[in-house]
């Protein structure tokens, strides 16, 4: 006798639908925009906690400095290059409807002739409105952007931030502030460098200076030296020279107590070959303190491999190998002016301070621990 069919057998199942993920609230959104010398950033974010949770993101090599040295003025070609990345800025921004949004250009845009008319074709083209602001406001921002790295044990901090048109270091005393409040103290400073209304300890700038010199800037001074070495070596000469009017330069810094803190692509790429990456990952970088030692032993691989080898290495490649030595002629720059042992590895920058400094303003971000 035949078995029986089971009841149900051969029906089909019923689907099991996951829910779509509930689309941010638009009034919860906002945004920032980091036009520099090399390239175009975004990041769309939603205050979560004292931080920030990312929801949509851009990144773009547009070389809006190319040619920026010779000429004085910003080439066509960059200009549209970088008009095409702000237009996919613009698609994004307005598929999640964001309302609260600063969108700024620095130093390749503070230096040419021709970026108030740049500016213009932005709006015209995009209906993007950038802002071009001063050395001090992207130093401010920088600083802010680090905070959360800022160690309770950190006294004396040096902020360094390696753009492709300028660097900014700031340094910072925070001795007077109790230990738990360090981090937040350094948060406060998205009011001004030398507000002196806060009822809470501040954290003081002892000085700050904005140095005409990133990592394209700075290629374009040597470009003409053929010499991979001897190139570098005139690079890191030539940038501490441009560093004699930075009043701590002088005096020589006890290394207890004492923190630098470096935001740059040059930095995160170091520390990805310092840690023997494959594929860079943000979570093992950002963050990370590396030794003076462990940088420099960095640096010296990198002149080994020369230019070839540099463009073979999957954490460089050929858009950046040429780059990498002069953010590195700057990194060892600095470490030979103030030897450390605690140089923390920011992977984050001018998008987060802007992110920042707009959800500290509207008040939308938590008392706490970052």
């Amino acid at each position: 006798m035949a078995p029986k069919r089971p009841k149900g057998a051969g029906a089909f199942p019923k689907a099991v639908e996951s829910p779509a993920p509930a689309r941010p609230d638009p009034d919860a959104l906002y945004a920032a925009l980091d036009l520099g010398t090399n390239s175009c950033r975004m990041l769309i974010a939603q205050p979560k906690g004292s931080g920030f949770h990312v929801v949509d993101s851009f990144s773009k090599s547009v070389q809006l400095g190319a040619g920026l040295e010779r000429t004085g003025r910003l080439s066509r070609s960059s200009m549209a290059r970088t008009i095409q990345a702000l237009r996919i800025c613009q698609q994004k921004l307005k598929r999640n409807r964001v309302r609260r949004m600063r969108l700024v250009a620095t130093e390749a845009c503070r230096r040419a002739k021709n970026s108030r008319d740049f500016i213009r074709q932005v709006k015209r083209e995009t209906g993007l409105t950038l802002e071009i602001i001063q050395p001090e406001e992207e130093a401010r921002l920088a600083v802010i952007s680090c905070a959360p790295l800022v160690s309770t044990k950190t006294e004396q901090l040096l902020v360094v931030d390696i753009g492709g048109g300028s660097t900014e270091l700031v340094w910072i005393d925070i001795s007077s502030v109790p230990r738990r409040d360090r981090p937040a103290a350094i948060m406060r400073l998205h009011n001004g460098f030398h507000t002196t209304d806060s009822p809470f300890p501040a954290a003081k700038v002892v000085d700050w200076i904005s140095v005409p010199l990133g990592v394209a800037t700075l290629r374009d001074q040597f470009h003409d030296v053929e010499d991979d070495s001897a190139r570098f070596a005139l690079m890191s000469w030539f940038f501490e020279e441009n560093l004699a009017d930075f009043a701590p330069y002088k005096d020589e810094q006890a290394r207890e107590g004492f923190q630098i803190v470096g935001t740059s692509g040059t930095v995160t790429t170091v520390a990805a070959s310092h840690l023997g990456l494959k594929r860079y990952d943000r979570t093992k970088v950002d963050g990370l303190r590396m030794t003076s030692d462990q940088i420099d032993k960095v640096i010296r691989g990198y002149l080994e491999l020369g230019p070839l080898g540099r463009r073979r290495d999957p954490r460089i490649g050929d858009d950046r190998q040429a780059l990498i030595m002069s953010g590195s002629a700057i990194l060892q720059a600095l470490l030979r002016c103030w030897p450390t042992d605690r140089l923390s590895v920011a992977d984050r920058g001018l998008r987060e301070g802007l992110l920042y400094a707009q959800m500290s303003a509207d008040g939308v971000l938590e008392d706490g621990p970052f």
